[in-house]
């Protein structure tokens, strides 16, 4: 494991866009997931609560129910599961900015002790909508306290990356002196427990290059990544890094679940398609 400071993790990434080259950003659940992200290129990995119950199974909306205490799991799953397991890229912590539980500089700073060179807001409050979005923020448990988590760990020395799900949030964070804004477009459409049914993938592209527009007014340095809804797939990536002027993509469920599901169905389909010798068949009396 290497931890970086901020600027060492903005100089990495300059130097991947430099070339011409989409930085790309892994969300791992398991250390064997984080092991062949990194050996496969990627220039970030994160961890979320949601990738622990992701790789049991469960879906990623897991991460935004009372199944666990979600900074808990984030810090616990990192120290003893990925960043044992991590050798050069650095390791990313999501963070629920809006826990009332936590003296959240005290936890950042056990968060940079444990070895993670970035954070993350995660699970996030832009993914619920309604009158229990507006409750949320009514309490007290609003986004805007997400924006502070981002601000306080910037002053802290992170590198910082942030889900904005429009243009106003985008400014927000990028005003808090957020490095990295990852555009989400919703839950990932696909695999056995993703979304049935997401916005087009024309429609996520203006959405993102939007978004992107928004942030990079504020700070024309800062990067963007696209991320989420029916992105999820190289070549779904591809599209829209041809019409929206962002740096990359952050993937979960597309870059651990999905090719995990893929890959042990079909080489246990191979397996069970053997057949044994005929002699040890029971014959019919």
């Amino acid at each position: 494991m290497k931890q970086y400071s901020r600027k060492e993790v903005i100089k990495r990434l300059k130097a991947k866009v430099a070339k011409g080259s989409a930085i790309v950003a892994a969300g791992a659940g398991t250390g064997i997931s984080a092991r062949f992200e990194e050996e496969g290129g990627a220039d970030l990995i994160l961890v979320f609560n949601s990738g622990l119950y992701r790789m049991h199974g469960l879906g990623s909306l897991s991460g935004w129910m009372a199944y666990g205490n979600a900074n808990d799991v984030s810090l616990e799953l990192g120290e003893k599961h990925i960043l044992p397991i991590v050798k050069e890229a650095p390791v990313i912590c999501s963070i629920n900015g809006t826990d009332p539980t936590k003296v959240m500089e005290v936890f950042l700073w056990k968060v940079g002790e444990a070895g993670f060179s970035g954070i993350n807001n995660f699970p996030t409050i832009g993914m619920i909508d309604g009158t229990f979005r507006a409750a949320l923020e009514e309490t007290g448990m609003g986004y805007d306290k997400e924006v502070k988590m981002i601000a306080l760990a910037h002053e802290m020395g992170f590198f910082t990356t942030a889900y904005v799900f429009n243009p106003e949030e985008a400014r927000e964070m990028t005003k808090a002196g957020c490095d990295c804004i990852l555009a989400h477009m919703g839950l990932t459409i696909g695999g056995a427990i993703g979304a049935k049914a997401t916005m087009s993938l024309k429609k996520a592209a203006e959405r993102t290059a939007t978004i992107s527009k928004a942030a990079r007014a504020i700070n024309p340095d800062v990067f963007v990544l696209c991320h989420g809804g029916p992105i999820s797939s190289p070549s779904d990536v591809d599209a829209v890094l041809k019409n929206a002027p962002i740096h990359g993509f952050v993937g979960a469920s597309s870059m651990e679940r999905m090719p995990v599901e893929k890959g042990i169905r079909e080489t246990t389909a191979k397996f069970a398609a053997l057949k044994i010798q005929k002699s040890l068949i029971r014959r019919k009396k």
